[in-house]
């Protein structure tokens, strides 16, 4: 099955190298790049793409911005930012808009392909240290109403999702099954009245 990738980004340079990378690798395929947020929004809610992979600093609207307007038109799409800021006001703010990943530019050319098809598969990539902001705000949120809810196992879970860790990686480094991972996060959402791991972080972190 071939992932299909949408690129918006108003470096041409940048944009390009992007296409050909994605292109040219067996399993992905990019038909639809935009320089920016403005075009995207014009075609994308149609277009049924699997990842869109944007920067934040866009000429006009800025790429959460993009996200926030396309999210709710193709709530199957996910949306995954590249760009160069790190800060934790831009990440959490991404999130919030409804990304599913967040990476840096600094990222090799490799390991976003993985990060494509990580959040293709239900991930959350992000770079080591956007992960390490999250879980800082985990801690720091860790008395909120929402989180009273949870038991220390789903604490726990919450943490590991927060990391961008898949189901498997989970029950692997909590010696449970797959399946009570699965039972345990289903649990999750219900306390948390969400139903996917990005609205889950962006209720809990929310600022």
């Amino acid at each position: 099955m071939t992932i299909t990738v949408g690129i918006i980004e108003d470096e041409k340079d940048i944009r390009e190298s992007l296409k050909q990378l994605i292109d040219g690798s067996e399993g992905f395929s990019c038909g639809h790049v935009y320089a920016n947020a403005e075009d995207a929004i014009r075609e994308i809610g149609n277009l049924k793409l699997d990842v869109v992979l944007t920067d934040i600093n866009l000429p006009g609207k800025s790429g959460i911005e993009c996200i926030h307007e396309l999210k709710p038109q193709c709530p199957g799409t996910n949306f995954l930012i590249c760009t160069s800021f790190d800060d934790s006001e831009n990440v959490f703010k991404a999130l919030k808009a409804g990304a599913t990943g967040y990476l840096t530019k600094t990222i090799q050319p490799s390991k976003l392909l993985d990060a494509i098809e990580e959040v293709h598969n239900g991930g959350s990539p992000m770079n080591s240290h956007i992960a390490r902001q999250v879980v800082m705000s985990f801690n720091e949120t860790n008395n909120s109403p929402e989180l009273a809810k949870l038991s220390q196992r789903e604490l726990t879970i919450l943490e590991l999702l927060s990391k961008g860790l898949r189901y498997k990686e989970i029950a692997d480094r909590l010696y449970l099954s797959t399946e009570t991972v699965r039972t345990h996060i289903r649990n999750i959402y219900g306390k948390l009245q969400v139903n996917s791991r990005t609205d889950a972080l962006n209720k809990v972190f929310r600022r």
